[in-house]
């Protein structure tokens, strides 16, 4: 964390017991989301809604949370690094809001802005991670295993973003991360690895995998180098019993994944982007406590 705001620019930057308490959290309100009886835990609270890198679904799930539960959510149309100092941005927008929730292209401008920033920041997606994906995946894997202990992560895509932040929550929780892809595409960040994440070039990692997770094919890839690494339903079929699928969205069908594969009963996505919605709101009640 970043000086005392309690901040979310990375998935580790909050200890494990935060994160559990985050996660638990979010089962409660998935429920009272049900029962639309939300607890009006954000009343009075003043949230700066930034997104200068396009997207939906998760800035939309922030500015509905952030209504459900009391706040008020403005939507401030700026761009970092344009016209004014980000540090400059920062202030102003601490004169008027009690938290930041930021979605741009640099882990580096929200690490700027989260310097001097009197309010914490949440970031809703950078080019470098996507901890709130996560979080939301983690919440609703609690909610269908009970547990997120010893959950074996296997994430069949390249070095991006959606990957990078299950590598950060190897760091924060007691969770194994393989990564299964051709070498070239391998994480080597060294702020990343560590003892509970690993990298593979062997698809027969999946076959004793709790969760499996893809992304996008990177767009250098040629041909049909990455033909090996499609899931299929042929694969899931294989997969243990329990294991859930989590293709991110976008789901490009006939790339990472098959049409198929997306109908088979492993692939849970929409059902755990709901709690994309959940985690989010656990999230900046935790933040803004």
């Amino acid at each position: 964390m970043t000086g005392s705001a309690r901040n979310f620019l990375e998935f580790h930057d909050i200890p494990e017991a935060g994160l559990r308490s985050i996660i638990a959290r979010a089962g409660e309100l998935a429920k009272a989301w049900d029962e639309r009886a939300m607890p009006q835990s954000l009343a009075g609270k003043r949230v700066a809604l930034i997104a200068d890198d396009g997207g939906w679904r998760n800035t939309s799930a922030f500015d509905l949370g952030i209504q459900a539960m009391g706040g008020i959510c403005a939507h401030v149309p700026i761009g970092f690094n344009v016209r004014e100092e980000t540090g400059d941005l920062a202030g102003y927008l601490g004169n008027w809001f009690d938290m930041l929730v930021i979605r741009t292209k640099e882990l580096t401008t929200l690490k700027a802005v989260a310097a001097v920033s009197p309010v914490p920041v949440i970031n809703a997606r950078t080019r470098s991670n996507h901890p709130c994906e996560t979080l939301g995946d983690l919440a609703y894997i609690n909610s269908r295993r009970g547990s997120i202990e010893r959950l074996k992560v296997v994430g069949v895509a390249a070095d991006a973003n959606i990957l990078r932040s299950w590598a950060e929550a190897s760091i924060a929780l007691p969770i194994e991360v393989v990564q299964v892809f051709p070498e070239r595409w391998h994480i080597s960040d060294a702020a990343l690895l560590n003892r509970c994440f690993r990298v593979s070039t062997d698809m027969g990692e999946l076959l004793d995998a709790d969760i499996v997770i893809t992304d996008s094919w990177p767009g250098d890839a040629i041909g049909d180098a990455l033909a090996g690494y499609r899931i299929g339903s042929d694969l899931l079929d294989r997969l243990r019993e329990d294991a859930i699928f989590l293709p991110c969205p976008p789901v490009r069908r006939g790339e990472e994944v098959t049409a198929e594969a997306i109908e088979h009963p492993r692939c849970q996505s929409r059902a755990a982007k709901a709690f994309l919605l959940h985690a989010q709101n656990a999230l900046m009640e935790w933040v803004i406590a």
